[in-house]
């Protein structure tokens, strides 16, 4: 039998209330591993239909984004060595949070740590679950102006390059494969509409 389309209401799901007919009820939940960052949980679950299986997924304190925009239409980028993939990408400074801190307050302190900079002028652009198959971890995008140097104060271990593009040179790097780190693609997405490049 085929399966039938139930119609919902759009604003309903957008707004994340139309949920209650798929979620799905933990029946025991368990911590498999513990590390310095991430926390990995193996879940019994029971889905809608009834059938029980397994959920395997990484808790992640969350993060932040900078956009970090000079007063001369460049951004601030950062090329850093990701240990998983092996590789250095081109990236927006990003870090995150730490227990009981203000989004706001990570954005500020990521951005000197990383570059140097402070900003006078802020906004929050949005946010995005950015790996909703297997993490909780959401990751909140702030566009930070007016740029002021001060002193970088990164971690121990935490070796990274800066350099300044054109914003709208970036479209083009993530179309030729430059740029591929995903929280970037989306930060750059939000500055086009932000800066009606569209």
């Amino acid at each position: 039998m085929p399966h039938r389309t139930r119609r919902i209401d759009p604003a309903a799901a957008a707004a994340g209330q139309d949920t209650d007919a798929l979620a799905e009820a933990t029946l025991h939940t368990r911590l498999a591993y513990a590390g310095d960052l991430l926390r990995v949980y193996r879940d019994i679950v029971r889905c809608p239909d009834g059938h029980v299986t397994y959920r395997e997924f990484i808790h992640h304190p969350g993060a932040v984004v900078v956009i970090p925009m000079l007063d001369d239409d460049h951004v601030l980028l950062e090329r850093q060595f990701r240990y998983p993939l092996g590789r250095t990408f081109i990236e927006f400074p990003a870090g995150k949070i730490d227990p009981g801190e203000a989004l706001l307050d990570c954005a500020q302190r990521e951005l000197l740590e990383e570059t140097g900079y402070r900003a006078r002028n802020w906004a929050h652009a949005g946010a995005f679950h950015n790996a909703i198959g297997y993490s909780d971890e959401k990751i909140d995008i702030f566009l930070a102006r007016s740029l002021e140097l001060d002193t970088a104060r990164r971690d121990p271990g935490e070796v990274l390059e800066l350099f300044s593009v054109r914003w709208r040179d970036l479209d083009q790097w993530v179309r030729d494969g430059r740029i591929t780190d995903g929280k970037t693609i989306i930060g750059l997405c939000w500055l086009e509409r932000m800066l009606g490049a569209r």
